[in-house]
């Protein structure tokens, strides 16, 4: 008898299921260790989207979009490193079992909506642009930890998420003012 094989959906059925929350989705990439160069992909795309998009409607500089894009990349790195740790080690539900490829891959394909920021760079929008996307980002990171982890409530999956995205960002700024520019 031959066998069976479900056909997985394209990158970009993916991105636009990403950005709608579709569970059905971060269940597949879940699952299809194939897909991690694909979240990979999504993650360094939405980090240079929200480089440009922060930059506003003004012609952005190399400098500038390659130090926000980095930000951005090197911000959701930890936002995924903490949510693993404080959502498989602190705070696992009855069902979570999980490895660091499962929860990459999901919190990877979370980062789609950030594609929407460029759109900041139209007048008059900018910060609109990126704080939407932003909090798009935040709850397709719900979506994925609910998944990626196996949580039974949505509520566990929030705190964890809101929790991790919190000490991403407490992180962020306290590096910012360490080894930031002084102002006077």
């Amino acid at each position: 008898m031959p066998s069976v094989t479900t056909p997985r959906t394209s990158y970009f059925q993916r991105l636009f299921g990403a950005a709608a929350l579709d569970s059905a989705i971060y269940e597949e990439v879940e699952d299809d260790r194939a897909s991690t160069t694909q979240a990979f992909a999504t993650v360094l795309l939405a980090s240079m989207a929200v480089g440009v998009g922060s930059q506003g409607p003004r012609w952005p500089s190399l400098v500038s979009v390659s130090l926000f894009s980095a930000a951005a990349l090197l911000l959701w790195a930890s936002w995924a490193v903490l949510t693993f740790e404080i959502g498989a080690r602190l705070l696992p539900g009855r069902r979570t079992h999980t490895n660091t490829g499962e929860l990459l891959r999901t919190t990877g394909f979370a980062a789609a909506p950030g594609f929407f920021a460029v759109f900041g760079l139209f007048p008059g929008v900018t910060r609109s642009a990126v704080a939407i996307s932003i909090v798009w980002m935040i709850a397709a990171m719900v979506v994925a930890v609910r998944h990626a982890l196996d949580y039974e409530r949505l509520s566990r999956a929030i705190a964890v998420c809101v929790f991790g995205f919190t000490l991403a960002v407490a992180l962020a700024v306290g590096i910012g003012l360490a080894f930031g520019p002084s102002v006077r």
